[in-house]
């Protein structure tokens, strides 16, 4: 199951400065291109720290690396839109400096870039979680599941062979991008989740030396 990459959504042609940049140049730089922040990055490229309009109004006459939070929260091109959204919602960030496997920057993606994914029609929800996740992952049939999507909430209704599938469907399912929640309502027809746990008194005898 193929999840949108950060690398596809982010902008390459990134507004950057470096820590020497003056206040009135970092201010200029935010009014010309319309944005709420830019990384700071040193001679090799490698971003160090972000200055956010918060910085600005707080203080001035200062340097950009003076001005600047650090260090900054960045994020891989190859990692899940999924996971950058959860990183600037647990940060309380609004944009990530995107950086290669070398720390240099070479990108950036907003909050903004992520809601395109996000608002992702409820229809290729459907679509996706039958065909790539119970069709392709899972190797289920069509009918095994009902499957119903409003506004990017799932709701999963039928009964499946093996109760160890349940959380992987569900898990899933809520991986999937444009998904917002998961309503569970999946049986099955065979329990088991004992057959998983190890046998501890076998554990123990086998443990005791000879």
């Amino acid at each position: 199951m193929k999840h949108a990459e950060v690398g596809f959504l982010m902008t390459d042609e990134v507004v950057s400065v470096v820590g020497r940049t003056p206040f009135a140049d970092v201010a200029g730089l935010l009014v010309e291109h319309d944005i709420s922040g830019v990384p700071v990055v040193d001679e090799d490229d490698r971003v160090i720290g972000i200055v956010s309009q918060t910085d600005l109004i707080a203080r001035r006459d200062l340097t950009a690396q003076e001005l600047m939070s650090a260090p900054a929260v960045t994020v891989h091109a190859e990692q899940t839109v999924t996971e950058a959204a959860r990183l600037m919602t647990r940060r309380g960030v609004e944009r990530l400096p995107v950086i290669d496997e070398e720390d240099r920057l070479v990108g950036i993606v907003t909050r903004r870039d992520l809601l395109r994914v996000f608002l992702c029609p409820d229809h290729e929800i459907h679509r996706r979680l039958i065909e790539e996740v119970l069709g392709e992952t899972m190797g289920l049939g069509t009918d095994a599941v009902d499957v119903h999507v409003v506004d990017g909430v799932v709701t999963l209704d039928g009964r499946l062979a093996r109760s160890s599938q349940i959380p992987i469907v569900l898990r899933l399912a809520g991986q999937l991008d444009g998904v917002v929640a998961v309503a569970d309502r999946l049986t099955a027809r065979f329990d088991d989740s004992r057959l998983s746990q190890p046998d501890r008194s076998t554990s123990s005898t086998n443990s005791v030396p000879r």
